[in-house]
Formats: C-alpha cells, structure tokens, sequence
C-alpha cells in the first residue's frame, strides 16, 4: 500500500520541496519545557522555517497504537488525492509512552513520555508532571500562528480518529488557544468510542437517531446513572475534571464545545465492537456502537443550539482511518477552502 501512494509522489515536479515519508528527515522535534525535553512529529514541511506556500495545515491525531508514522503516511495520500501537497502543511504528532508495562514505546534522550491511555484526555506525561497532552498541541497551534513562517496561512484543521477523534474533541472542548490563533481551527473528529457531553442527559437504551440530529427518543437523566456513576465525569462530560481541564472549568468548556467548529466524520459501517472499542460503562451511555454514539451526540449538540456542526457519514468504511480520511466526502473536509 505505501509503495502504491508514494511512487506517484515521487514523480511530482515538487517532489525535492517537501518530505513525504515518515524517517527521520521528516520528523521533527518540539521543544515543550526550558531544559529542551521535547515530543516527537512528522511533517512534510519544517515547522521552524518561512514557507509563504503554505495556506492551510492539517494535524493528524494518531489512534491508540500511538503510530504517528501511520497516520502521517494517510495524511499525504490524503493530501495527494485532493491536490493538496503544494499549499498544506501535514503533521502527525506522536504521544509516545513508556511506563516499563502498558506501554513499552522507544523515547530518544530527552523526549517527553506521556501516559499509556489518558494522554487522550489531556494528563500530565509521565516524566514532566507541568506538562499535559494538550499543551503539546497547544504548542503546534503557536508555532503555525507565526506569520512570519507562515504568511499565507488561512485555517488549521485538527483531526483524529477511534482514541485521537476522543483526544480531538475533547481538546476542541477544553484548549485555551482557539480564540488567540489568528487564523480559524477546525475540529474534525472520527470514529472515537466516546464523546464529552456538555450536560448530563442521556437517550435511553435502545435508542435511533438519524444522521441529521433527530432521534425518537428524548433526551433526559440517565436512568442508569446509580449503577454508572462516572457516566459524566471527565472524558464522558464535565465532571470531577482532571488534568488540563481542571484549568479551564465546566462552564468555559460547556461554552466552547457550543461555539467552535467541530465535525462528525464518521464511517456509516464503524458499528462492531472491534479495534479497542470502549464497552465500560460511560461508553456504553452514549449508546451501543461507535457510530450510533456519534450520532447521538451530535443530536444533543443540536438540541443545545451549537453554533457550527455537521454531520458526514462515509460510505464503505469501518474501523479505518486510511479508509476514512482518503474517502472523497472526507478531502474537502480535511483541505477546505478557507
């Protein structure tokens, strides 16, 4: 599959100008803390030096396997497919981890481990306890605010898929960086098992919900709630906050997710258990499948009167976030026009 994308691109007259291959020479390190400990990205352009070609950039959130080199292949593939290479500036970051047990990934000296499972939801790493998940993002965000790098640049999209479409939105709902960034983000979330809840209604059981935000069903406390008692706490909704979030508040993030621009690009067959689905019991209040879950909160979002939504099934596509991001309803999404 990967000598399939990337022959074309080699025979691409802009070929010599950017990296289209995750090694070493299309990596880069970012600088999170004073003493130069840092967390590794793939991109195919430097972060670090002027580039006025630039218009729009696209940052991949990497799955639970934490393969940044993965994800950054079907940014280019995607990137290729819509024509995109010359004027869009691919990243991947990688929340590498390793605690000697759950996660065993190889940090180079001085690189940020963050933690095995939570970096989804923005806790502090592992070996830098001032640090959190979301700042490393955060700090991505600065670095493409630089006009002086960056001139033409008109908008940033921030995607992920399954555990970084969790990571995605609830960074749409918690960063301190939107309102400060002078050109537009938006929040592309794909195929996550679970979705922070800007209250703490939920559908009952058994629920159907259509892909334009009507269901059958209303909306009220959850029935189940004394037998789930963390259905609503941080990572599901807003409460007992941790981590970044406890530095924001409920009331600042109930307002953000209401008024930032976040999209549902879902895959309509993303409807088994499968590839580390989340069964626990907050997951399975927001519904049975990944893709009914979308759906149901997307219906609450519109019922909550949320500014900028939408909805985008992708036909054919499960699990999979090649399948997903390179699909032609997706490249609009991902390489907009801003």
């Amino acid at each position: 599959m990967k000598s399939l994308i990337l022959l074309p691109l080699l025979a691409l007259p802009l070929a010599a100008q950017y990296c289209s291959t995750a090694t070493p020479a299309c990596s880069e390190k970012l600088p999170l803390a004073s003493d130069g400990r840092h967390s590794l990205l793939y991109r195919n352009y430097p972060l670090t030096q002027p580039n006025p070609k630039i218009e729009r950039a696209m940052i991949l959130i990497h799955g639970q396997g934490r393969n940044a080199h993965d994800y950054f292949h079907t940014g280019m593939a995607a990137a290729f497919l819509a024509g995109a290479l010359d004027n869009t500036l691919v990243i991947s970051p990688r929340f590498a981890g390793n605690n000697g047990s759950a996660c065993k990934d190889p940090l180079a000296e001085g690189e940020i481990s963050w933690p095995c499972s939570t970096w989804r939801l923005g806790m502090p790493a592992l070996n830098q306890k001032d640090l959190t998940s979301y700042d490393f993002i955060d700090a991505i965000l600065t670095r493409l605010n630089d006009e002086i790098n960056f001139p033409n640049l008109k908008g940033i999209i921030l995607s992920g898929h399954s555990a970084g479409g969790q990571f995605t939105h609830r960074y749409a709902a918690a960063n301190k960086v939107h309102n400060t960034l002078r050109v537009p983000v938006r929040y592309v979330v794909s195929n996550p098992s679970s979705y922070v809840y800007p209250d703490r209604l939920r559908l009952p059981r058994d629920f159907h919900c259509d892909t334009s935000g009507k269901c059958d069903e209303p909306f009220a406390p959850y029935a189940e709630g004394r037998n789930c008692t963390t259905y609503n706490d941080w990572g599901h909704g807003l409460d007992k906050l941790e981590g970044y979030a406890s530095t924001v508040g409920a009331d600042q993030m109930r307002a953000n997710l209401l008024s930032r621009p976040i999209i549902y690009l879902m895959g309509e067959l993303d409807t088994l258990p499968i590839a580390g689905f989340d069964s626990s019991c907050p997951s399975l209040a927001q519904g049975p499948t990944r893709f009914d879950r979308a759906k149901a909160h997307f219906a609450r979002m519109r019922q909550l009167k949320a500014k900028d939504i939408s909805f985008i099934p992708v036909p054919l596509c499960g699990h999979n976030n090649r399948c997903i991001w390179t699909a032609d309803q997706a490249l609009p999404i991902l390489f907009p026009r801003f």
